[in-house]
């Protein structure tokens, strides 16, 4: 715990950013029968049944000083779709950085294994040279920000019917660029020094 409380005291500096990374499922779902729009004397109106339509998984990755999120969703959330992800991160969005401070949970898939298990072992050495891992504790997600962006992502763009992943990936990506150009950021208060106080019960009796 506190090793990511210290992670996140650092001052914002562009050649090391601080990421956090997070994923989220979702299910697609359809309408049974098509909405009523609305109309002067009523809200539009929907009908309480819907149909599955699969679902998927919500990549986020969000720099929480820079005021930046990079957000994709995908039919899976296996090792190999981390592992393209985390090429997006480092050859998209972060070419110039010299190394990627990254802030994530222990799921079995965040690991530099699953880089050298999707690419070439040259390539994913290159990528792991350029990554400096951080991992929340078990049951301590809380620590990760990008649940915060995650949290604003359901409530902005996700709170409504979404039947396909075309479709999706262009809601979500048009909820990104107007999330960015705002450069939304976030003050993080909760400090090593509050986290021996108010947590004192988890460290360990010497």
């Amino acid at each position: 715990m506190e090793d990511v409380l210290e992670v996140y005291q650092r001052p914002y500096n562009e050649a090391y950013p601080v990421v956090c990374m997070d994923e989220k499922p979702l299910q697609l779902l359809g309408d049974q029968r098509p909405p009523q729009p609305m109309t002067k004397t009523h809200n539009r109106r929907e009908d309480s049944e819907y149909v599955r339509c699969g679902t998927c998984s919500i990549f986020m990755f969000n720099e929480p000083l820079g005021g930046k999120r990079y957000v994709s969703a995908q039919e899976h959330r296996t090792k190999k779709d981390w592992a393209q992800e985390i090429r997006s991160l480092l050859t998209t969005h972060y070419p110039d950085a010299k190394k990627i401070v990254l802030v994530m949970d222990n799921l079995n898939t965040h690991t530099i294994a699953s880089l050298y298990e999707t690419f070439p072992a040259a390539e994913a050495l290159e990528m792991a040279k350029r990554l400096e891992l951080h991992f929340t504790p078990k049951h301590g997600s809380w620590l990760n920000m990008a649940e915060i962006e995650l949290s604003a992502l359901t409530s902005q763009c996700l709170n409504r019917r979404i039947d396909n992943l075309p479709k999706l990936r262009k809601e979500i990506l048009a909820w990104q660029k107007d999330r960015n150009r705002k450069q939304k950021t976030i003050t993080w208060q909760f400090t090593t020094a509050d986290a021996r106080i108010q947590l004192r019960t988890l460290y360990p009796v010497i």
